[in-house]
């Protein structure tokens, strides 16, 4: 990391603080991989795993709750299959998001004949200094930028994750998804951080809930650790980009306005262990300030 890229950091991070105590101006929330006294009581006590289901009459109350933001500005931040890098934007240009590598599936040359308008984003996301790799396959990682990250990713990112039009049969479609998803949970498990995360977001619903991403999860090594409800308008300038690229005219179809969920995944045991290192961390700074009195007495 070069010197302007360390100064870069340390202004926003000192930016961040003054204007926000650290955090995005969306409501940034701690999960169970922080320790258990700096999370809220609603998350000290939920159960893991357990998701409210949503109904029409749920809906309403839903648009107005605050969005929940899954990650930190300076986190190392992976971002899987960024359609037209318009998510991957939102995170530097909104959130200061300052340790960030955007992937797409497809090469450049691809990428800009489906959505032109990936230019403008990556330039976006180039000139904050954060990095941009094409030709990703989330079910192989192989690109050495992405399998040497010091210290592994702390958040993974992989938003509507789909195959494409392999076939018309929903079944085979179902199939070729999960396999997808299996292919990516054990590529990803060993590049992420002992207390990193993986978030992947789905639209609600039918096909997507036979999917059954909870148990694909747990499969592959990892464990749910809370799902909430996606909310596209916490990423300004974001838009759901379709895999087989814009529709022409512009008009129709638009994703980001259908209700999806984020499930976020991490390292079987990984809250266990977070609360056990803070439970040492709690006893040695007591142990610390024993000394202390005891040298004040003397």
């Amino acid at each position: 990391m070069g010197k302007s890229k360390r100064r870069k950091l340390q202004e926003r991070k000192e930016h961040n603080e003054k204007s926000n105590n650290g955090r995005s101006k969306f409501n940034v929330r701690d999960g169970p991989s922080r320790p258990k006294h700096q999370q809220s009581k609603s998350q000290q006590h939920a159960k893991p795993g357990t998701d409210k289901k949503t109904t029409p009459s749920t809906q309403k109350q839903q648009q107005h709750q605050e969005p929940i933001i899954p990650f930190d500005a300076l986190d190392r931040i992976l971002i899987i299959g960024d359609g037209d890098l318009s998510f991957s934007r939102s995170l530097v240009d909104t959130h200061g998001c300052a340790a960030l590598l955007a992937t797409t599936y497809d090469t450049e040359a691809e990428l800009l004949e489906k959505y032109p308008q990936a230019q403008e984003n990556k330039d976006a996301i180039e000139a904050e200094e954060q990095r941009v790799l094409h030709g990703v396959d989330a079910t192989k990682l192989s690109q050495k930028e992405v399998k040497k990250q010091a210290g592994g990713w702390e958040r993974v990112l992989f938003n509507f994750p789909h195959v494409g039009g392999k076939s018309t049969d929903v079944n085979r479609q179902v199939r070729y998804n999960q396999e997808m998803l299996v292919s990516f949970f054990k590529a990803i498990k060993p590049l992420l951080a002992p207390h990193g995360t993986v978030i992947v977001t789905l639209f609600e619903g039918e096909p997507y809930t036979l999917w059954n991403i909870r148990d694909l999860a747990r499969h592959s090594g990892l464990e749910v650790q809370r799902s909430f409800r996606f909310q596209a308008d916490a990423y300004p300038g974001y838009s759901h980009a379709r895999t087989l690229g814009n529709i022409e005219g512009g008009g129709g179809w638009k994703g980001e306005e259908r209700l999806s969920r984020s499930y976020v995944f991490q390292h079987k045991g990984a809250g266990d262990v977070v609360q056990k290192q803070q439970a040492k961390t709690n006893k040695r700074k007591k142990t610390e300030e024993s000394d202390d009195e005891d040298s004040d007495e003397d």
